[in-house]
């Protein structure tokens, strides 16, 4: 498993050649530099740790500036761990780039969806609501929430009002469309959580394979019933 953290710039659309319309979300990733490295040996587990994007010395403490003028890289803003098979195959001060990926592969991207604030049912999950008229009280509110004999209690998770939205999501499988390695853009289909300029962990999509993964899988396939 390998990935990459970046910033979400925002969402448009392209045209294919055929004329299809595409939706697609932009997202600055990298350069990011490689600030750690564990292994099983020492952590009891495979990882790198990778920052991206630069800040001031003025915004850290102490003991981060000297931890960033220790490997020689300039302070960064969002550092995250990302888990890899081989971590020997990194070095500390190393910078990864939006090349790791290539178009027509599929990705996982993580990040925090928009805070909607304390919210009604309705809106927070689709609740229908009560009659619009004929003297009706109960436009939006909730209605009856369980049983008063059995279980006379609300059971735990109860889809009621409350706060919305500022969570971790995780989009799995979204199509790489495109990348930019001049201007560390990386052009992915559909949507992705949190608002503009917000912070993202991308990482290779642990569900879906690259169409040419497969292809290549397939021809193996066939080549080794051909020879038997």
């Amino acid at each position: 498993m390998s990935g990459l953290l970046g910033k979400k710039i925002g969402m448009t659309q392209i045209f294919k050649d055929d004329g299809e319309v595409v939706p697609i979300t932009l997202i600055e990733s990298g350069p990011c530099s490689v600030l750690q490295i564990k292994t099983q040996e020492s952590d009891g587990y495979n990882a790198i740790q990778i920052g991206f994007e630069d800040v001031k010395d003025s915004k850290l403490t102490s003991p981060l500036r000297g931890r960033f003028k220790k490997i020689k890289v300039t302070p960064k803003r969002f550092i995250k761990e990302i888990p890899v098979s081989e971590p020997k195959e990194y070095q500390l001060g190393q910078n990864i780039d939006v090349g790791q990926f290539c178009p027509g592969e599929f990705v996982d991207v993580i990040g925090t969806s928009k805070g909607r604030g304390f919210q009604g049912g309705i809106k927070r999950w689709h609740w229908s609501g009560g009659p619009k008229s004929h003297g009706s009280m109960s436009h939006r509110r909730p209605g009856s929430i369980g049983a008063s004999a059995y279980p006379s209690r609300v059971f735990k998770g109860h889809h009621l009002p409350g706060q919305m939205g500022n969570q971790k999501v995780t989009v799995q499988s979204l199509e790489v469309i495109n990348i930019d390695k001049e201007n560390n853009l990386l052009l992915v289909k559909g949507s992705v959580p949190g608002h503009n300029n917000s912070y993202l962990i991308i990482r290779k999509s642990r569900k879906k394979k690259p169409k040419v993964v497969e292809e290549k899988a397939e021809a193996q396939k066939k080549d080794q019933g051909q020879k038997k």
